[in-house]
């Protein structure tokens, strides 16, 4: 059962739901919890698709709130709301309520929202696209207790993963981790088949992917061992290979479905590593609505520490003082200052400085290296 309501209230939308409950014979509220989600109108239907998918195992009302941009600027000073009421087969195994909001009532979304929260339960925000970079701190991400983003689809993913470390709040979590489950799994499974100790792991996989760079941080969040992050075509996450006293461990996942678990010793074994569609990531992540600490930790790991070695970068060059002794013999100094005084030779006009006889000669002032020569002569 589908209704229409423009330019409504909350309360008009509230009578919509028992009214359509009515209508089809469940009078009852059978719900466990309310899910917002946030996005625009190009994604909307992808996922109100997912979440309803995934009511079949967690039934909610679903509130998918639309923020709309008035064509003329008459328009945007006028504010409006209209809504799709969905109960019963149109809205999977529980309610839907499409929102869209035009003029100033978009800036105050949570006004709307909160009024048709479920009484009683816990809320879960998503934001499938342009999710805010402090998600606790949106209104809207304020009045959930679980919060749901999706790094995948910004523009700069792992860039985003700095930000999402530095406003993290217990509650956060991020649909590219829940893409690596399976992964954290399998490896935690071979590593307890063997009584071995990691000494390096390499991540493989696509280029801006960021589920690639959540592992190789939990990784190395878990084991403190050096994780080297490769690239591949993809898709996705392809190969984890971790070196041990007792010889490689890979997990290699060429086409995105079958995966191979090779244990030195051990005959080749065949995984299912299938990569999963959205309705199933937001299944996972409903099924729990406590802190993620296991997130919190790698996130903050840091990426960059990745493709460190004996604590620093492989960049980076060595210590200072083997570079500033290879500054002397480098050609990137020949355009240091020449003349008497730089070969410390006196300058003209002056009287040589009579210097003990025992005292050793000292050798001459180097010059200030520019910033962008230390990587070369660290080489």
């Amino acid at each position: 059962m589908k209704t229409d309501l423009t330019d409504t209230t909350a309360s008009k939308i509230n009578k919509a739901l028992v009214k359509g409950r009515r209508a089809i014979g469940t009078p009852a509220v059978g719900m466990v919890l309310t899910l917002v989600i946030v996005t625009d109108e190009e994604n909307a239907y992808d996922a109100l698709k997912a979440a309803n998918d995934a009511s079949r195992e967690h039934p909610s009302r679903t509130l998918v709130v639309i923020k709309r941009v008035s064509r003329s600027p008459r328009d945007r000073t006028q504010s409006r709301l209209d809504a799709e009421v969905r109960v019963g087969a149109d809205a999977g195994t529980g309610e839907t309520v499409v929102l869209r909001l035009y003029g100033e009532v978009a800036d105050h979304a949570q006004s709307v929202v909160l009024p048709l929260l479920l009484p009683d339960a816990p809320v879960v925000v998503w934001w499938p696209v342009d999710a805010p970079l402090d998600p606790a701190g949106d209104p809207l991400g304020a009045l959930a207790q679980r919060r749901v983003t999706d790094t995948y689809s910004s523009e700069q993913p792992v860039r985003e993963l700095t930000a999402r470390a530095g406003t993290y709040k217990p509650g956060d979590t991020d649909l590219s981790w829940t893409r690596i489950t399976p992964w954290r799994s399998m490896l935690a499974a071979a590593l307890d088949q063997v009584s071995v100790e990691v000494k390096a792991v390499e991540v493989e996989g696509e280029e801006f992917n960021p589920s690639c760079e959540l592992l190789a941080m939990w990784l190395a969040d878990r084991l403190d061992v050096p994780v080297r992050r490769s690239l591949s075509s993809g898709p996705g996450l392809t190969a984890v290979r971790m070196e041990t006293s007792n010889g490689p461990i890979t997990l290699d996942r060429a086409d995105g479905s079958l995966a191979t678990l090779s244990i030195d010793g051990q005959p080749d074994r065949a995984v299912a590593l299938k990569r999963r569609d959205t309705a199933e990531l937001i299944a996972e992540e409903l099924r729990r609505l406590d802190p993620d600490d296991t997130y919190a930790s790698a996130l903050r790991f840091g990426v960059h520490r990745l493709n460190v070695s004996n604590g620093q970068a492989d960049t980076v060059g060595k210590p200072e003082e083997p570079v500033a002794a290879s500054l002397e013999t480098s050609p990137d100094a020949e355009d240091a200052p020449e003349g008497p005084s730089a070969k410390g030779e006196p300058a003209d006009g002056e009287a040589p400085a009579q210097a003990p006889a025992p005292e050793p000669a000292k050798p001459p002032a180097l010059k200030p290296v520019p910033s962008g020569l230390s990587g070369k002569a660290a080489k």
